[in-house]
């Protein structure tokens, strides 16, 4: 499918249907766009649990017309005792990914629901209970839900890694085996963990029952994490990157996400004339991978980290006169050469808009599929190893510190413009994110593809995601063989995969027109789908 239907009050997009519709049936219930992605956020982590959950973190964009956009950052800090020297006296050179030792960092996806519900209460009106928005993520956890190919395929390729870390095996390996496609997937004692959230409130996860029962049984594994971290976690409102765009006006957000690059890509491509190429040619896709390597170099690994600990202003990073120095660094005949200095990671991204126009963009994440694989005996969370990114070696930019927040790939995206359309979209898959969201705005945007198109679209990746650790530029391929030759010409080391392969990423995009009508897009690569009425 290349086109989208239009509908008027309501639409959601996720990478499977469940939450989709999650999400709608709180729309249809007179519920908001930040009550719809709570109900949205809680169902996925239950349905799509290698990729996502309650034990990881989460970014939100939030567009009210008329209004200057929001944004949420709710990722949690490292340990008070994860210091450099816990680690380093146990012969460690960098921070294991997987284990007890990988989950040093507070899951802050909680505190992110937590303060969106309170901006929801007091600034639109909302009154749906919380009871009300977990309903569906019990209802899946405890009566089960249907596997799907990608939890299968994620769970036999990391069951060897995973196998021995405490608690994976019981939650994702019921009975010995990985669980196989359209079997019905229990998680009971996660449910039971969401109707605790639903009865004792989400701050409960981090200083009620839960929280101590969490911070037990991660000492009892040999996390560094205790009761006093996730004690002191709150999420925090601050305001989103923005990038000034002969079409109107982008947004992303803050560090220590990498949304800085990926508007400082988009704002490349302007300067190299992006909208004059071929939508489905080398130029364009060479453009598009020579600019985030520029800013991969220029911007994120020099500068990105948590706030508290840059150099720079985060808003400075787009200033013109940098992107001009970056642009102008681009050789449009040949590719630069790839050191391999990519991130891996995977998660989900959603959207919702509601009738009034009102629109999120949102990212949650374990960071690898099943996060740290540790799945904590008390409450069956699966809690995430994003806090491996950090760097042991003193001095670096994103050093571990107690307290300190590591690098995030996660990235929510919203575009403004200047005709009054508003869109909010994005994707997973670690460096695919700033890559994607390039391609599916430049799609859209610039070459006037139908919203549905320009996610369907072939696509490329340059470096790392999730399941994949090989630093090549990566091609679906759907290319055409002159694209593929031409860009091995160039010098690119090209792989191809399949032609609609899950490496890409799980796409999607919300548009909302200046007549109020609303259309989606959603990734034919994931399990997901579009739902509006």
């Amino acid at each position: 499918m290349i086109n989208s239907g239009s509908v008027r009050r309501g639409i959601a997009v996720a990478p499977h249907s469940l939450a989709a519709q999650s999400a709608l049936a709180v729309l249809r219930e007179g519920g908001n766009a930040i009550e719809a992605m709570v109900a949205a956020a809680a169902t996925i982590g239950v349905v799509y649990p290698h990729m996502t959950g309650i034990g990881g973190d989460a970014f939100w964009l939030i567009s009210v017309p008329g209004e200057a956009p929001l944004a949420i950052d709710a990722c949690g800090s490292a340990a008070r005792a994860a210091t450099l020297r816990f680690y380093l006296d146990m012969s460690y050179e960098r921070i294991p990914a997987r284990g007890a030792l990988a989950a040093n960092t507070v899951a802050g996806t909680v505190a992110g629901w937590e303060l969106a519900l309170s901006l929801s209460s007091a600034r639109w009106g909302g009154q749906l209970p919380l009871s009300r928005l977990l309903a569906d993520a019990v209802h899946y956890a405890e009566s089960g839900v249907p596997v799907t190919a990608s939890q299968e395929a994620a769970t036999r390729a990391k069951r060897a890694e995973l196998g021995k870390v405490p608690g994976f095996a019981l939650r994702f390996v019921p009975g010995g085996e990985a669980p196989s496609r359209g079997k019905l997937f229990f998680q009971r004692s996660l449910g039971k963990t969401m109707r605790r959230l639903a009865q004792a409130g989400l701050s409960d996860f981090y200083r009620g029952d839960l929280a101590r029962s969490m911070a037990q049984d991660l000492a009892a594994l040999g996390s560094p994490l205790g009761l006093a971290d996730l004690e002191a976690c709150a999420a925090t409102q601050v305001r989103p990157l923005e990038l000034p765009h002969t079409l109107g006006r982008l947004y992303n957000m803050t560090p220590p996400t990498q949304g800085a690059v990926s508007l400082a890509i988009i704002g490349i491509l302007e300067r190299l004339g992006a909208s004059t190429l071929e939508p489905e040619s080398a130029a364009y896709v060479h453009a598009v991978v020579e600019a985030t390597k520029a800013a991969f170099l220029g911007i994120r690994d020099p500068y990105l980290a948590d706030p508290a600990s840059m150099t720079i202003e985060p808003q400075a990073l787009l200033e013109p006169a940098r992107l001009d120095a970056l642009a102008a660094g681009v050789d449009m005949q040949r590719a630069r050469p790839w050191c391999g200095v990519s991130r891996p990671g995977g998660t989900v991204w959603m959207g919702a808009v509601d009738g009034a126009g009102r629109a999120v963009s949102f990212i949650q994440s374990l960071y690898h599929e099943f996060g740290s694989g540790v799945v904590l005996p008390g409450t069956q969370v699966n809690w995430q190893n994003r806090g491996c990114s950090f760097s042991l070696q003193e001095g670096h930019i994103n050093a571990l510190a107690p307290g300190k927040k590591p690098f995030h790939t996660l990235n929510p995206a919203l575009a403004r413009f200047a005709d009054g359309r508003a869109m909010v979209y994005g994707t997973m898959g670690g460096d695919g994110q700033p890559q994607t969201q390039a391609a599916v705005f430049t799609r859209y945007a610039l070459f006037g593809q139908p919203l549905q198109r320009a996610v369907s679209a072939p696509r490329w990746l340059l470096g790392r995601t999730w399941g994949s650790m090989s630093e090549t530029l990566k091609l679906e391929a759907r290319f055409a063989p002159q694209v593929i030759e031409e860009l091995r010409r160039r010098g690119h080391e090209v792989e191809l995969v399949g032609d609609f392969d899950e490496t890409m990423g799980h796409a999607g995009a919300l548009l909302r027109h200046p007549d109020g009508a609303l259309e989606g897009a959603a990734d034919p690569r994931s399990d997901g789908g579009v739902a509006g009425f």
